[in-house]
């Protein structure tokens, strides 16, 4: 068993770009290096952009214990089941101004709306843009992915979530339209895996950084190290005690980093973590 000294010590992983590799799968060896020291006691999550919908099919076969942290710190699940634990929504005044604000999303993008305690992606037929549809193509069949007849219906049940793609020139206009009011948090930057750019908004203090400490405190955690590549993992760079950047990181990132370590190519997480916990089981940390 990992020993359990003090501090008592919380790893989190973002997913694309760190634990996941360029063709984004997780390695067999990442699974069985990250489920063996979960087994011996290491306190490990992650924390994505993803919902746990679409995290789940990737990361599934990781055996964690402790709840997940998807939707950029929107929503708060459990990677085993994929039930949300804890999740956070748009107001309806909030609502109200981003329907006022994003009327070009149906060409663009898509709503994540909530109903009772299942999650649907709403949008409508016709022209998309080439991200948009890319994503859609790849979604084809997914019953969680919705065609709406009006634009009114894309907002509908609780919605906790809206998603922009496409080329940098079509998106950037509306992140400069909504980057314009505090009542949410925005996230504008290029994809990790293709060219084009991704505009996500979620509700006020919904980040990676909130929820995490928010966990922190919840489970008694003393410290936290966490691992990342790209702009939705400053936050939590920020607050971590150590803030490890893989090699293929944003260079924003790495600025922010204790140090860099290996490239998501090369299990480096995973390979950071086992030799971590033999330091502390060999008393040499």
């Amino acid at each position: 068993m990992v020993e359990k000294t003090e501090p008592k010590t919380l790893y989190v992983s973002d997913l694309d770009g760190t634990l996941m590799r360029n063709d984004e799968t997780l390695s067999e060896n990442t699974v069985r290096i990250i489920n063996g020291l979960v087994e011996r006691g290491l306190d490990f999550t992650y924390a994505t952009a993803r919902s746990v919908e679409s995290a789940r099919p990737i990361a599934g076969g990781l055996k964690l214990k402790l709840p997940v942290v998807t939707r950029n710190g929107a929503v708060l699940a459990d990677n085993a089941t994929g039930k949300h634990i804890r999740k956070a929504v748009f107001t309806d005044e909030e609502v109200a101004l981003l329907k006022s604000l994003l009327t070009d999303i149906p060409y663009c993008g898509y709503v994540s709306c909530f109903i009772g305690e299942e999650m649907i992606r709403t949008t409508m037929s016709g022209e998309h843009t080439v991200g948009l549809q890319g994503y859609l193509d790849y979604y084809k069949g997914d019953p969680t992915m919705k065609y709406m007849d009006s634009y009114d219906e894309m907002f509908c049940g609780l919605p906790g979530y809206v998603t922009c793609i496409g080329e940098k020139e079509e998106i950037e206009p509306i992140y400069d339209r909504v980057r314009a009011y505090d009542c949410w948090e925005c996230i504008f930057q290029k994809d990790t895996y293709r060219d084009e750019f991704w505009l996500e908004i979620c509700p006020k203090n919904c980040t990676k950084a909130k929820s995490l400490l928010k966990l922190k405190e919840d489970l008694g955690y003393d410290r936290l190290v966490v691992f990342g590549d790209s702009l939705n993992d400053v936050s939590m760079f920020k607050i971590a005690d150590e803030a490890y950047a893989v090699s293929n990181a944003r260079d924003e990132v790495k600025a922010l980093a204790t140090a860099v370590i290996g490239c998501n190519e090369e299990d480096a997480v995973a390979h950071f973590l086992e030799g971590r916990i033999s330091e502390w089981e060999s008393g040499t940390m």
